[in-house]
């Protein structure tokens, strides 16, 4: 059974920092693009990092650049998002997608929640 649990979120104010974590389980990890998606109330769920290739080429969203980091570790089957210089406005639901490169079958966590907050 493919389970991708995601762990990491919390409540945080403005400037601050988190690290979400994805733990992958049931499939061949190193076999996928896996990236970090969000969903904010009343909005579509919208790419936020992802590593697209097996070289670990990275899109970012422009709204995170500079300030959230993607990065995996096949060893541990775990991938990962540094969320620093944190903004209200980053407020969201985050969910962990795993896409195969080639089949492009597709696995979704059940997300944790962001809240930037003062």
């Amino acid at each position: 059974q493919v389970q991708l649990v995601e762990s990491g979120g919390g409540l945080v104010q403005p400037g601050g920092s988190l690290r979400l974590s994805c733990v992958v389980s049931g499939l061949a990890f190193s076999d996928y693009a896996v990236g970090w998606y969000r969903q904010a109330p009343g909005r579509e769920r919208e790419l936020v990092a992802a590593i697209i290739t097996r070289t670990g080429s990275i899109n970012n969203a422009d709204s995170v650049q500079g300030r959230f980091t993607i990065s995996r570790d096949n060893a541990k089957n775990t991938l990962y998002l540094q969320l620093n210089s944190l903004k209200p406005e980053d407020t969201a639901v985050y969910f962990c997608n795993a896409v195969h490169f080639w089949t492009r079958q597709e696995y979704w966590g059940r997300g944790t929640q962001v809240t930037v907050s003062s």
